[in-house]
């Protein structure tokens, strides 16, 4: 096997003008907020390795995601590296192309771009025994490395319904996922499928300027204020010149969403919470017809708790109507549930992302060659979220059970720290292989599920946080204090390890 090769050209520079090793210590795979500071903290330990982001650039969710006012619902100063604060967010909560920056700036402060190689798309991750590496398949060829980290993000693959009778419409149709932005929608009737966090962000953004915009939902969500200002300048300058005030403001809110998640265990504080998205709604809403069918039949907490200030006041104008769920398209005419319809120019689906059943799980094979999808057909499971059996070596990142109600951050960097923790014991043990014990990870999995049966996620509501078999494989059922706890090192006496 040779072990340098050269790799493509593109426009992003540097990242691939170099000569890219085809054997490394470590592949990460995925050039968002995880692959990023998985590549930051490597490089700090000084651990070989190369990041491989299929995309002409890094930025993961942030660069797919392009449509009108896309947002982040987790304020600025969390949803952020901890040792990488931006003094210079413009908004409490910030914007798309402010967060897409931040990615590539902190990359190249922390030196990291050397190692990313772009458009290079992992076909197939297969784990070989014999010679104790994983053996990464890409359009570009042939990889292999002692660990592998997944860093390829929970919300990376839209769904698009099925719809039947979807291919006879003779309109413009896209995901809200892959915003078509040479489409103008000025003067358009425009159907919305789905109400979920894409939907809240662009169906205020487009309302104005649409002639019709028909929002299909078949459930209604949980939608409260959203506490969003501009940033002056003078509270740039004061995060920039004393970064101790902008470190307590994350630690706030930090206290906050962890507040926000233990009110969610009581019925008497959910209803409380409950009572704010209500009072939101009779804000927006005066028609009591609309406020009904906008009014969520689920206790809040069971699905993804939404941020708006704007969502109900859009869905009041005129030229907007709540319509049920889609049940079948004629042509250019979408027919509800209820048997209401109207005709379309324009579908544009806020349909989500696949969750409860990975997609990269489709290209792992393990040690006993078989696809990590299959293994997880009853249910996807891993340790503490991170490792599963018959995959040594490999870490994932926002693995299955490890989703809370907080910033995304929290989570990378508590696994982030077991992931260099693993790493780094298996260089001063000299372990070949660091492994799930089997017996460890069922009674782990059993206690997360018996946990979960408590839980508001675990209350009836249709959410994707629970798979095809109803079990719950995406939340965290206790708090990210315990996470942290739990993921703070590798504690070799958990996991089966073998010498050289």
């Amino acid at each position: 096997m040779p072990l340098f090769s050269s790799q493509d050209t593109s426009a992003e520079g540097h990242a691939n003008k170099v000569k890219s090793p085809r054997t490394v210590e470590v592949i990460i795979v995925g050039g968002g907020f995880a692959g990023i500071g998985a590549a930051i903290q490597l490089r700090q330990a000084g651990i070989d390795f190369i990041l491989l982001e299929k995309a002409a650039e890094i930025g993961g969710v942030w660069r797919e995601n392009t449509y009108p006012d896309c947002g982040c619902d987790v304020p600025s100063a969390l949803y952020s590296y901890s040792f990488a604060p931006n003094p210079r967010w413009s908004r409490f909560f910030a914007k798309q192309d402010e967060i897409k920056a931040y990615t590539q700036d902190t990359a190249e402060k922390f030196g990291v771009m050397a190692q990313v190689r772009c458009h290079h798309e992992l076909i197939k991750a297969s784990w070989d025994e014999h010679q104790k590496f994983w053996q990464l398949q890409t359009n570009v060829g042939e990889f292999s490395a002692k660990f592998v980290i997944m860093a390829c993000g929970p919300m990376h693959v839209p769904i698009t319904p099925h719809i039947q009778g979807i291919e006879t419409f003779t309109g413009t149709q896209f995901h809200s996922a892959r915003w078509n932005h040479a489409v103008d929608l000025s003067g358009k009737r425009v159907a919305v499928i789905g109400s979920g966090a894409s939907a809240i962000q662009f169906v205020p953004a487009i309302q104005a300027q649409v002639k019709k915009l028909n929002l299909f939902q078949r459930t209604a969500p949980w939608v409260l204020p959203k506490i969003d200002t501009m940033i002056p300048l003078r509270w740039q300058n004061l995060f920039a010149r004393f970064p101790i005030t902008q470190s307590i403001l994350r630690t706030l809110l930090y206290w906050q969403f962890e507040l926000l998640n233990t009110s969610l265990k009581f019925p008497r504080l959910r209803e409380r919470i409950q009572k704010i998205g209500l009072k939101n709604i009779a804000r927006g809403v005066k028609d009591g017809a609309l406020r009904a069918r906008l009014t969520p039949d689920f206790s809040v907490g069971c699905k993804r708790i939404l941020l708006s200030n704007t969502w109900y006041r859009a869905l009041a104008k005129p030229n907007v109507a709540v319509l049920s769920g889609v049940a079948e398209i004629q042509g250019n005419r979408i027919i509800a549930s209820d048997g209401a319809s109207c005709e379309a120019d324009v579908i544009i689906f806020a349909t989500g992302f696949e969750v409860s059943d990975p997609p990269i799980a489709q290209r792992i094979v393990g040690s006993k060659g078989v696809l990590l999808s299959e293994q997880w057909k009853t249910s996807p499971g891993a340790y503490l979220g991170t490792m599963t059996p018959d995959c040594p070596n490999l870490f994932l990142t926002f693995g299955p059970n490890l989703y809370s109600f907080t910033s995304a951050f929290i989570i990378i960097e508590a696994q982030l720290k077991f992931i260099l923790s693993a790493i780094q014991t298996a260089r001063r043990k000299k372990l070949v292989t660091i492994a799930v014990d089997p017996k460890r990870f069922a009674d782990y999995n059993a206690k997360v599920q018996a946990s979960l049966q408590k839980t508001v996620w675990n209350s009836g509501c249709s959410s994707y946080f629970l798979d095809q078999n109803g079990r719950n494989g995406t939340n965290w059922p206790w708090t990210t204090f315990n996470m942290r706890r739990r993921l703070r090192r590798f504690n070799e006496a958990e996991y089966l390890t073998a010498r050289i």
